[in-house]
């Protein structure tokens, strides 16, 4: 018996994110979730340093990998879209649940228990899932700088929107690293060095 589990976990490679916008280089969500995995692991590193908690880094970076896997399935559908209104929210996280069940169900039995807090969004460990949801939305405004850098208009209104829903995160570890690590990634590489 062939098990597609993990053959089709390499798929992200091929679905792409940002799919409304004109992007002057593509994105797709393998690159995205190895982002969002080293900006969670960041957060929780700092919470636990700065901040005196005691949460798992590594396990928040696993999660991460897994974030967006539902999407190998539905594809990458555009923020306007999936949040126009509350029936198409509600109606696409059905769908995002339905893939996510696909997606295990290509595991053997014995492995499942282990990838299902990972890839059901049901059963996530809801105190780390906070920090792989800031790090999602770090990873779309470090895109949005990205492209503005690169003279792209298009991002405007996207990392105006996205920076204002990470202030709305009450998550003092995500202050920090706005305020002390996403200058640097305004720079060049001469300028890093």
């Amino acid at each position: 018996m062939s098990n597609n589990f993990y053959a089709m976990l390499s798929r992200m490679k091929y679905i792409n994110r940002w799919g409304l916008m004109n992007n002057t280089r593509q994105e797709n969500i393998a690159e995205h979730s190895l982002e969002v995995a080293l900006l969670a692991h960041a957060l929780v590193t700092i919470s636990n340093t700065r901040f005196g908690t005691n949460l798992n880094a590594d396990r928040v970076a696993v999660m991460a990998i897994f974030h967006d896997a539902s999407e190998i399935i539905t594809g990458d559908l555009p923020t306007p879209v999936k949040y126009y209104n509350e029936e198409i929210r509600k109606s696409y996280k059905q769908i995002e649940n339905i893939s996510e069940r696909k997606i295990l169900s290509m595991l053997p039995d014995d492995l499942k228990p282990s990838y299902e807090p990972l890839i059901d969004e049901t059963k996530a460990d809801s105190e780390l899932e906070i920090y792989v949801k800031a790090a999602d939305k770090l990873s779309a405004l470090i895109k949005c700088l990205s492209e503005l850098s690169m003279g792209n208009k298009e991002f405007v209104k996207a990392e105006r929107t996205i920076r204002e829903a990470l202030d709305e995160m009450t998550l003092p570890a995500l202050n920090v690293f706005v305020e002390e690590f996403l200058p640097a990634y305004t720079l060049t590489l001469d300028e890093m060095s």
